[in-house]
């Protein structure tokens, strides 16, 4: 038999006694097996060197740390019993050894109790106020101090979140705001409201407190599942004890020790927190995008502090520009905010400004100055397929998409290995506009001055493109070997500087212009580059205002 068997069958064979004085409300829990199976809430873990770090606790309380912790007071019974019937709730709050078990553990973690007290001279004004407007017990305001020990940006393992740790479907039903700059779930304020008007639905549907805490914290469908598996008939929490999932049971115990610890924490040795100085807070509606920093930049409050008091901002901006949020502030503050609001949103604007419309970079050349430009250089690679490889793997390894190199070499989804393919990439150059392309030695030609990049004038026509139109006076140029190879063997003396600069001119301007059909992907920097020219001179001859060519347009190459 496993323990979970022995502790159902310790709760089902319990024994009840009705009427009469000595009627018996709640379950009598006095097996061991029950005591031990009690499951803490995740807020009874909570690190206190971490709370220790809250920026009100250490500037607004003063906590006791000193005092003998050894003696955590008495335990009895009859002394526990009268105290919680001392208890002035509404809600009921019966004793049996769960409830001492929770209670002992919180009498035990001196710190975590302390650490809640000071917390809640803060936050308890802020759920009584919810409670009351709703017309609730007031006792439920301990109910976040074993949810989240009363630390607003707590989030549990399965996902729940704020003081009244919310999960995030209910919390949105409830109509909380939850997105990634604002978790309305952490808002002392909106999520006490909320609670309220949920825990008050809970109890219209059960007509009983300990059952809408249960479903509190389990869901109504857990709740609402283990009253169908108990039977006919009217039940509470400690009826349905047995069948409600483990976490739940040990849920209830833990509120009424909660009630106990909070209100007896002295005669448990714990010291009470005192407030080192009164925090009184206003609120303001913020309609513009604002940061953090910029409100304590200008307003010279402690970022730490607009976190406290504002923990709903998840990323320490308010983005009151989609709709108003309301912003926490030391009361003083409150008004010096909006009378300085304009300076605060401007502010290091750029900083924190969203940006409504971006164009994209226009590609060929992206960047500028007055003394040259960057472009980007067409860059052609080889790579012989070897065995095993793959077009992605290719592409990886030089930085290049699949699909452009499917498109260059015209191939399939796979390649066969040994195939030759033709990889296409770009990159960065700066050219300078007065830096000149640097010129190989001028062939003579039919006395006209032609720049040849290539040594060889058979390799000419190879690597000029089918789609570039030269002149025919040009054309003959190239096309006659043998007034080219006289040129080789009787090159003609240097002319004076006055006639170089007045002959070949002379000479060029009575040639007709190159001209230059514009191919898919090029540029004006390759274009330049392949003639010999700059892009300010093509420009200039085609009457350009800006960089832009466009496939199949037609230049004149000066």
């Amino acid at each position: 038999m496993n323990n979970s068997l022995k502790i159902f069958l310790a709760a089902a064979g319990a024994i009840f006694v009705y009427g009469g004085a000595s009627a018996q409300s709640v379950l009598s829990v006095s097996d061991a097996s029950l005591e031990s199976s009690l499951i803490m809430p995740e807020s009874c873990e909570t690190n206190t060197k971490t709370m220790l770090e809250d920026w009100y606790l250490k500037n607004y309380i003063v906590l006791d740390y000193e005092a003998d912790k050894k003696n955590t007071g008495k335990f009895d019974d009859d002394l526990l019993i009268e105290r919680l019937g001392k208890l002035p709730t509404v809600i009921e709050m019966p004793f049996n050894s769960l409830v001492k078990s929770a209670i002992r553990y919180y009498a035990n973690r001196p710190q975590l109790v302390e650490n809640m007290l000071g917390l809640s001279l803060y936050y308890m004004p802020i759920f009584e106020a919810a409670l009351e407007r709703h017309k609730m017990p007031l006792e439920l305001k301990y109910l976040p101090v074993i949810e989240s020990a009363l630390v607003p940006t707590a989030v549990s393992k399965a996902g729940a979140g704020g003081l009244w740790q919310f999960m995030p479907p209910t919390a949105k039903g409830l109509g909380l705001e939850i997105n990634s700059l604002v978790d309305q779930r952490r808002d002392p304020y909106l999520a006490s409201d909320a609670a309220a008007r949920y825990l008050k639905q809970l109890y219209q549907t059960y007509d009983d407190w300990s059952l809408a805490i249960a479903a509190y914290n389990c869901g109504p469908g857990n709740v609402n599942k283990a009253l169908r598996r108990a039977g006919d008939g009217k039940h509470d929490f400690w009826e349905i004890y047995p069948f409600l999932p483990p976490e739940t049971r040990g849920y209830v115990p833990t509120f009424i020790a909660a009630n106990y610890i909070m209100n007896y924490h002295k005669d448990h040795n714990i010291s009470p927190a005192l407030a080192r100085r009164p925090l009184v807070t206003d609120t303001v509606h913020v309609t513009r995008r604002v940061h953090f920093d910029q409100i304590s930049q200008v307003m010279d409050i402690p970022v730490a502090e607009l976190r406290a008091l504002n923990p709903q901002f998840r990323t320490d901006l308010i983005p009151g520009d989609i709709r108003p949020y309301s912003l926490v502030l030391p009361s003083l503050q409150a008004y010096a905010y909006i009378v300085n609001e304009d300076s605060i949103v401007n502010h290091n604007a750029t900083k924190y400004s969203r940006r409504g419309v971006v164009e994209p970079a226009s590609g060929a050349s992206t960047g500028r100055d007055s003394k040259g430009e960057y472009y980007d250089e067409e860059v052609v690679k080889w790579h012989t397929v070897k065995k095993g490889e793959t077009l992605s793997k290719i592409a990886r390894k030089y930085g290049v998409s699949v699909a452009d190199i499917r498109k260059y070499n015209r191939v399939g989804k796979s390649v066969k290995a040994g195939k030759k393919l033709k990889i296409v990439s770009t990159r960065r150059v700066y050219k300078p506009k007065t830096e000149e392309i640097k010129q190989e030695t001028p062939v003579q030609v039919a006395d006209t001055a032609i720049i040849a990049p290539i040594e060889h004038p058979d390799s000419v026509s190879a690597a000029t493109p089918d789609s570039l139109s030269v002149a025919g006076s040009v054309e003959a140029a190239f096309s006659a070997p043998k007034e080219e190879k006289k040129v080789e063997e009787k090159p003609r003396p240097a002319p004076k500087p006055q006639q170089t600069q007045a002959k070949p001119q002379k000479k060029q301007e009575a040639a007709a212009p190159r001209v230059h059909r514009v191919r898919k992907g090029e540029n004006l920097s390759k274009i330049a580059a392949r003639y010999g020219t700059t892009v300010d001179k093509i420009k200039k001859a085609n009457n350009l205002k800006n960089n832009n060519i466009q496939a199949g347009q037609r230049l004149s190459i000066p």
